[in-house]
């Protein structure tokens, strides 16, 4: 009889040992597939990121095209006023004399 309870014994070890083992394999692969989708997520967050930054790329080279034709449009009316600033001192400059010659 302790033959028999000694070979269940065994019998019983050996049969929690194999579900162990399983157990373990079954988990390490579930860790796997978590640790696969975890990383497809972040390859698909980066991807994300960097649409983003190819779109702030094109508004700031937009915006610096923009900024450029601002300047050169701002440096014409300067010289413009400038000019008109010239004309309008020659023009005061002419009138006043000839005013007091009359008066």
């Amino acid at each position: 009889m302790t033959i028999e309870y000694v070979s269940i014994a065994l019998l019983c070890t050996i049969i929690g040992g194999v579900i162990g083992i399983l157990t373990f394999s079954r988990a390490k692969s579930k860790d796997d597939k978590n640790e696969g989708q975890q990383s497809g997520q972040m390859l698909t967050e980066m991807g994300y990121i960097k649409s983003g930054i190819d779109d702030i790329k094109v508004e700031m080279r937009e915006q610096r095209k923009l900024n450029t034709e601002f300047a050169t449009k701002l440096a014409q009316v300067e010289a413009s006023a400038k000019q008109a600033h010239r004309r309008l001192d020659q023009i005061e400059g002419r009138e006043y004399p000839a005013q007091q010659h009359e008066h």
